[in-house]
């Protein structure tokens, strides 16, 4: 048998603050671990496989947003959601949704096999700012115990197999999945609070300086816009947006702007060579740092150097 911790009060477990990972979730839910994600360095999502016999189990609030997909065998299937019990069958097929910091209980009879999928909090909030063109702070999926989705199933499908059997490029592939199965969600299964009205929020000036200090860091290499995103905790998509409405230029202008600030401050040592400086600024090649120098300020590297 399956020993729970004891809690110091009732209103303690009922804490947002109190809120499981996918790992601890055997804790609460015994049952056999077929396959797991646990090492492939995946982020922003998980999986884990499990076969199960018969429960009845309540889950505490969980820090991730869980999808159920049932791969094996067919149960009666009840749970108990925001109050409120639902009884359905699953099967294969179908999915079950149970939203971030919900707590739940569920029970079947039969045994079945089923395959989780986790997806965190920051990357619903991301995707979902990015559909929706403005800030999101909160992300619930509705209480969904049994449903069908060509889509979602075939996404699950293809998570469970890359974590059965991990590829080339794995992490990468998981993650542009994970993106999918999420747009896929909240544009059919979720509900979202914004925290800005469309077309209004900017950058504050600690994100701004927050940005500029990542850049100056890593000014050498190359920058990418899902770099800086990700940085703010938010999506491309607003982020772009909102450095665009916070500074008057987009993110790959403003990558530029701080690669010639740096490139001039170097052209003040005549012993560095034109493309050491490029190669220290980001850019490419040479020619790459001459044509944004021509393109931006009207004169090579070279004649700027003479002329200081």
């Amino acid at each position: 048998m399956c020993h729970r911790p004891d809690f110091e009060s009732r209103d303690e477990k009922k804490s947002p603050k109190f809120l499981i990972t996918p790992a601890e979730l055997p804790v609460w839910v015994p049952g056999k671990i077929v396959c797991a994600s646990d090492r492939l360095g995946w982020k922003d999502v998980a999986q884990r496989t499990y076969r199960y016999e018969g429960q009845d189990v309540e889950i505490p609030p969980m820090n991730s947003f869980m999808i159920v997909q049932y791969r094996r065998g067919e149960t009666p299937m009840n749970r108990k959601f925001d109050g409120r019990w639902t009884r359905t069958h699953c099967g294969p097929g179908d999915f079950s949704l149970l939203s971030r910091s919900a707590e739940s209980h569920w029970n079947w009879t039969e045994r079945v096999e089923v395959s989780h999928l986790y997806l965190s909090d920051a990357l619903m909030s991301r995707t979902a700012s990015d559909l929706r063109g403005r800030d999101v702070s909160e992300v619930h999926l509705d209480d969904v115990l049994c449903k069908s989705d060509p889509v979602v199933t075939h996404i699950a499908n293809e998570v469970t197999r890359e974590a059965m059997a991990p590829g080339l490029g794995g992490p990468l592939y998981v993650e542009a999945l994970a993106v999918q199965l999420a747009v896929q969600l909240l544009r059919g299964y979720a509900s979202c609070v914004c925290t800005t009205p469309v077309g209004q929020g900017a950058l504050s000036r600690r994100e701004v300086a927050r940005l500029e200090e990542f850049i100056d860091a890593h000014l050498d290499r190359a920058i990418t816009l899902d770099d800086m995103a990700r940085l703010l905790g938010i999506g491309v998509w607003t982020f772009n947006r909102r450095l665009r409405r916070t500074l008057g230029r987009s993110a790959y202008a403003f990558v530029i702007e701080k690669r010639l600030e740096r490139a001039k401050q170097l052209l003040r040592n005549r012993d560095l060579a034109l493309k050491e400086i490029a190669a220290y600024c980001g850019f490419s090649d040479q020619a790459h740092m001459t044509r944004m120098f021509r393109a931006k300020l009207g004169i090579a590297p070279g004649q700027f150097r003479k002329s200081i």
